[in-house]
């Protein structure tokens, strides 16, 4: 009878830490996940040049944690870090 016991603590403890750990990845910025920026950045980009409007979008969506604003006419204030996203020499918007 106290296999049962230990055995519950064990399975207690081990669902603690996973949940920690994706509470972690989620206070860091955690990853998004595959696919989602490249949708996402596609949509947006869809009436540029693919080439440098995918690079620079690709890189706000990763920093922003998926988020892009809907389209290519949509408003950016839909995505706040997004939109405060500065290029260091000029501060023009980074985004697209």
């Amino acid at each position: 009878m106290k296999a049962i016991p230990v055995a519950l603590l064990l399975l207690v403890l081990v669902a603690a830490a996973s949940s920690f750990k994706h509470l972690a990845e989620a206070a860091d910025g955690g990853a998004v996940p595959d696919g989602v920026c490249d949708g996402k950045c596609r949509s947006r980009c869809s009436l540029k040049k693919a080439g440098r409007c995918m690079g620079l979008c690709m890189m706000c969506c990763g920093k922003c944690q998926g988020c892009v604003p809907s389209g290519p006419y949509a408003s950016k204030d839909e995505c706040p870090c997004y939109r405060d996203m500065k290029s260091p020499k000029n501060q023009r918007p980074k985004c697209p």
